[in-house]
């Protein structure tokens, strides 16, 4: 597999990959590709290393490595989603996995948080539960500090100064999905463009990436079964000239689920995101 480009602004939790010159008024962003697994997390887990990776959006960093060359930042996580989840808000805390008191205004009865995929999961992907026992609340805090906040303060500096630069800013929030996925009419799905029900980014823009993937041989589904996360929410307020779009990538396109590992279908793929990416050269101006 290709590494991360040598031209990195800032590393640490997050690790910002910047053009040599911004030419795109994008920001890519790959919040849970990050594979590197604190100890604490392995000594404390219930699970193997292996099993931890089923909520990673692996090799979605790689996907999109194009994105500097190309004139826009590539914003990626280098923490793993099952030690801090920052598609989340901040305190959207499951208070069954802590010894001691959340903080009071700790998010505790958010459906995220209830189900146990809140800033600090309990679980990953099928259900299955991380630790062994409880954690101190002070451990949550300290991740949120160490590892969420500065993810979302690299990321909020990349949008500022883009709509700064060129009067408004687009946030391609970067995903993948299981390769079983299916939307509410249990029709199989491989890629899916979140915009929050319209809410969270010009119309324009949807229709703008859905028609550069159907001329690609995509189908995109739209907002089922995933409409957008908390970056997409968070984030992508068009009143504010900042629209954001998640994509969800089928993991079956690019890698075998079972091994976590690249197959002849990720070539094709970073092919055709590569070609995505330059495709927004040809946005005219602000469009929106």
């Amino acid at each position: 597999m290709n590494q991360l480009p040598s031209e990195i602004a800032s590393s640490g939790p997050a690790t910002v990959i910047l053009p040599p010159e911004q030419t795109l008024p994008v920001v890519f962003a790959s919040p849970h590709s990050g594979r590197h697994y604190p100890r604490d997390l392995i000594e404390n887990a219930r699970i193997g290393s292996f099993e931890l990776r089923a909520s990673e959006d692996a090799f979605v960093d790689q996907l999109f490595l194009a994105a500097p060359k190309l004139g826009a930042p590539l914003l990626c996580a280098t923490f793993p989603r099952a030690y801090v989840d920052v598609n989340r808000a901040a305190m959207e805390l499951d208070p069954r996995m802590f010894d001691g008191q959340l903080p009071h205004d700790a998010e505790i009865n958010s459906m995220r948080a209830l189900s146990g995929l809140g800033s600090i999961p309990r679980v990953v992907s099928g259900g299955v539960e991380i630790y062994k026992s409880r954690l101190p609340v002070e451990e949550a805090l300290e991740r949120i500090d160490t590892y969420y906040h500065p993810y979302h303060r690299a990321l909020q500096k990349l949008i500022d100064q883009t709509r700064d630069t060129f009067g408004y800013c687009i946030l391609i929030d970067c995903h993948s999905m299981p390769g079983d996925s299916a939307d509410s009419m249990k029709n199989r799905v491989d890629l899916v463009l979140g915009d929050c029900y319209g809410s969270s980014c010009h119309p324009s823009l949807t229709r703008f990436v859905d028609d550069c993937l159907r001329d690609m041989g995509f189908g995109p589904a739209h907002n089922d079964p995933y409409a957008g996360g908390y970056c997409t929410r968070h984030y992508g307020r068009p009143e504010e000239h900042v629209h954001s779009l998640q994509i969800e990538l089928s993991r079956a396109l690019y890698m075998d689920e079972a091994t976590i590992t690249p197959h002849r279908g990720f070539d094709i793929l970073r092919d055709q995101m590569t070609a995505l990416i330059a495709s927004f050269h040809d946005l005219d101006g602000n469009p929106f």
